[in-house]
Parts: C-alpha cells; structure tokens; sequence
C-alpha cells in the first residue's frame, strides 16, 4: 500500500486489516507511523522508486496506489513506475489506483474537471489524476490494473455502512441526482475488489 497514512489510505488499510490481510504500508517515514492499524507492517517505499515496487512486488497479489499531495505529475510517474515495473514480471500484483473523482463525466459528458466553476486550487491533482487514467487507458498493456473514482463532489469521511452501489466513467446517483459516500465505504469497494476483481482492466466508481 502506497499512501496507506492517508485520508483514503488509512481507510484502505483498516479495512483490508480487519478482514484479516496482511497489509505492507510503503512509507517515506516509517518513524511517523504510529497512526497505523496493528498488525500492518511497515517499510520504508516511494510509488515513483522502481527499487521499492520491485522488493514490494513478490509478496504482493495487489499494490493500492492512494497517494496524495505533492505536484501534479507525482500520479503520473506512479502509474508510469508501477506499470513499467511490473510488465513481464512472473504473478506481478494487480494495480489498483485510487484516483479522482473529478475525472468523471457529467451528463453532458465533460469531465467535471473542465467545468467552469470547478474550483483552481483542486484543478493540479485532478489534471494530475487525468493524466494517470490516460495513461493506465493507453499504455498499460501487459498488467492489470483497476482506477477508482470516488463521487465527484460529495465524498467525505462518515460511517462505515458496507454498502454501495458501482458504475463506470460517470457518477452513481440516487433517486435526488446526488452523488455522495463515505470514505469507509469506499475502502468497502475497494477492498472487495481485491479480493473478487469486477473492474481488471477498466475503470470504476461508487456511491450509495
């Protein structure tokens, strides 16, 4: 797990913990670690490194790529790193990138990230995110891969409720046209992804 410190990362990790997996959190300070669920072990890995996807990649069935902050391109040279890393290489671990949400189609179908309203300040991770489903869509043969996108806008931490319904390049709605759910709940999808892959290959998303 490559962010497993993270809003959505932790959420990934506890899960996928308390359904009894043994979870690997990739940290670039494994001194700050404290916050993380017993039971995790914890290694010092950066997504970019080829060295730390390599050591990571044997023990692995899936490598969780739900890294946050820094610069736009850090999604882009993840996905490059893992995707070149682990092409040709014997039982490598499927990819599964948390991306974002802004990256789904409206009912127009423009990506939300190009609306004009969609606020600056998000507008670098979400090209960033963009960039990395590009990327995953056009030049990731020989792996296998999965993107999820959380709602659009409404996607907050709250209540673990195991439910959630899926879709694909556009957000799940309810009867009122919302999209929203839990970052528990995502961590549900995701870790039940893992363990019966519905998504190889594609991209997917989820809300109630």
């Amino acid at each position: 797990m490559f962010g497993a410190g993270g809003t959505a990362g932790s959420r990934v990790t506890a899960e996928a913990v308390n359904r009894g997996h043994r979870v690997v959190a990739a940290v670039r300070r494994p001194e700050a670690t404290s916050y993380l669920p017993a039971g995790v072990h914890v290694v010092t890995g950066d997504a970019t490194s080829e060295q730390s996807v390599r050591e990571l990649a044997p023990d692995a069935d899936a490598m969780v790529l739900a890294i946050g902050g820094g610069e736009h391109g850090l999604w882009l040279a993840a996905a490059r790193n893992l995707v070149t890393t682990l092409r040709g290489m014997p039982d490598a671990p499927r990819i599964i990138h948390l991306g974002g949400g802004s990256t789904l189609l409206t009912p127009r179908g423009t990506r939300y990230l190009d609306e004009p309203d969609f606020p600056e300040e998000y507008r670098p991770s979400a090209l960033g995110q963009a960039e990395a489903l590009d990327y995953y869509r056009s030049s990731a043969d020989g792996v296998r891969w999965t993107y999820v996108s959380p709602p659009p806008l409404e996607f907050h931490p709250g209540e673990r409720t195991g439910h959630y319904r899926t879709g694909g390049d556009q957000p799940v709605t309810d009867d009122q046209g919302r999209s929203v759910l839990s970052y528990e709940d995502l961590a549900v999808a995701i870790v039940d992804e893992i363990e019966q892959p519905r998504h190889e290959n594609t991209r997917f998303t989820a809300a109630y």
